[in-house]
C-alpha cells in the first residue's frame, strides 16, 4: 500500500472514530480470520520462558546519580526540595514491560531514567498498563492516573494498539478509545506522547502472507492513530521498529524468549525512540524546532504526516496548524536518538 493510499484510509479510520461512523476495516474478513489463527499459533510461545511476570518498576529514578551534597535526601537532580518530574504509563504489555526479569530493564524505567538524565531532575514513575490490553481499557487506566488526591502527571506515555489489531477490534472504535484517553488526559493537563502501534508483521512464527496482511493493518492502525492523537493535542512517535526492521533483522537479540515480546534490547530501542519526544513535549530536548529538510523534515497535512510516520520508526508528530489547504496540519520531526542510560534502581515514592 502506498503511503497515499494509507493516508486516504487513515483519514476515513479517524473520521468514523470522530463522528461514529463505520469507518473502514482494517483489511478483509477472510484475511483477517487467517491472520488470527496464525496469530494464535504464535502465541502459544508467549510465555515460555517469561512466565507472563511484569517487573514492578514503580519509584523515583535520578536520585542515586548525585550533582551535589543533596544525594543523601534523595535530591541527586536538580533543585533540592523541588518535586520530580512526574511520569505514567499506560497501556498494554509492551508499555508494562512483560519479557523481560528486571524492573530497570522495562520502557518506563528507561524512559524515566533517561528524562532525569536530560532534566537533571528526579522522576517519579507510575505504570498502570495492563498485558493483554486493548484500547477499550485506556479509561479505565486514565481514571485511575486522574483519581482524586493523585497528582496530575507532567506527561504520560501511551502504547497500544497491537491487541486491538489480533482481537480483530474495529478500527474506527481503536481510535475512538484512544482520542477519548488523550483528550482527558490533555484538559487535566497532563503532557501526552502515544507509541503507535508496532509492526506486528515481523512477529517470527507468522508466515507470509500473513506477515504482509499483518504489517498492513498494523501500519494503517498506526496512521489512524496519529491522526486522532494530534487533534487531540497529543504528539506520537511511531514503533514499527518496535516489531520492525531491526528486529526481523536481529531477532534473537531483539525479542524476548517468548519470540512475541521485546526483549531487554528491544525494549532500550523502544525507549531510545520515545525519549526525545518526551523531552521534547516537556521543553527540556535541545534541539532546533524547526523542521530540518536535510532530514526530511517538515509540514503536511496531517494525514500525510501519519502515513509518512507509519512507515517510518522514531518518526514524531505533533500539531502545527488547525486549518490549512488540506485540513489541519501536522510537523513531521525525524529526532536524533540518544542513548538511553541504563535504568537504576528506583527509590520507591513516598
Amino acid at each position: 500500500m502506498t503511503r497515499m493510499s494509507r493516508a486516504r484510509v487513515a483519514r476515513r479510520i479517524a473520521a468514523g472514530a470522530a463522528y461514529g461512523g463505520g469507518g473502514v476495516g482494517l483489511v478483509g474478513a477472510a484475511a483477517v480470520g487467517l491472520l488470527l489463527a496464525e496469530v494464535r499459533l504464535a502465541r502459544r510461545h508467549v510465555g515460555n520462558g517469561s512466565g507472563g511476570r511484569v517487573p514492578v518498576a514503580d519509584g523515583v529514578y535520578g536520585w542515586g546519580s548525585p550533582r551535589s551534597s543533596e544525594a543523601e535526601s534523595g535530591g541527586g537532580y536538580g533543585i533540592p526540595g523541588e518535586p520530580p518530574l512526574r511520569l505514567t504509563m499506560l497501556g498494554d504489555s509492551t508499555a508494562a514491560g512483560q519479557g523481560v526479569h528486571r524492573a530497570g530493564q522495562t520502557p518506563g524505567a528507561l524512559l524515566a531514567s533517561g528524562l532525569a538524565a536530560v532534566a537533571e531532575r528526579p522522576v517519579e514513575l507510575r505504570n498502570v498498563a495492563l498485558p493483554g490490553a486493548q484500547s477499550d481499557d485506556l479509561d479505565r487506566q486514565v481514571s485511575l492516573v486522574l483519581s482524586a488526591g493523585t497528582p496530575v502527571p507532567d506527561i504520560c506515555v501511551i502504547m497500544i494498539g497491537a491487541n486491538d489489531v489480533t482481537h480483530r477490534m474495529h478500527p474506527t472504535r481503536s481510535v475512538r478509545h484512544l482520542s477519548a484517553a488523550v483528550r482527558r488526559l490533555r484538559t487535566a493537563g497532563a503532557e501526552v506522547v502515544v507509541g503507535t502501534c508496532p509492526d506486528l508483521g515481523t512477529i517470527e512464527p507468522v508466515q507470509q502472507p500473513l506477515r504482509w496482511l499483518a504489517r498492513r493493518a498494523s501500519r494503517q492502525l498506526a496512521a489512524a492513530q496519529t491522526i486522532g492523537v494530534v487533534e487531540q493535542g497529543g504528539r506520537t512517535v511511531s514503533l514499527g521498529d518496535l516489531l520492525g526492521p531491526e528486529f526481523e533483522a536481529n531477532p534473537r537479540e531483539l525479542f524476548g524468549p517468548d519470540n512475541y515480546h521485546p526483549s531487554a534490547e528491544g525494549y532500550a530501542t523502544a525507549a531510545m525512540a520515545v525519549l526525545p519526544t518526551v523531552c521534547a513535549a516537556l521543553g527540556l530536548w535541545p534541539e532546533e524546532e524547526r523542521p530540518d529538510v536535510t532530514r526530511r523534515e517538515g509540514f503536511l497535512p496531517v494525514a500525510r504526516a501519519a502515513a509518512e510516520a507509519a512507515s517510518e520508526a522514531g518518526t514524531e508528530v505533533t500539531a502545527a496548524m488547525p486549518t490549512g489547504p488540506r485540513g489541519p496540519w501536522a510537523l513531521l520531526k525525524r529526532r536524533r536518538r540518544r542513548r538511553v542510560p541504563e535504568a537504576e534502581p528506583a527509590r520507591p515514592a513516598t
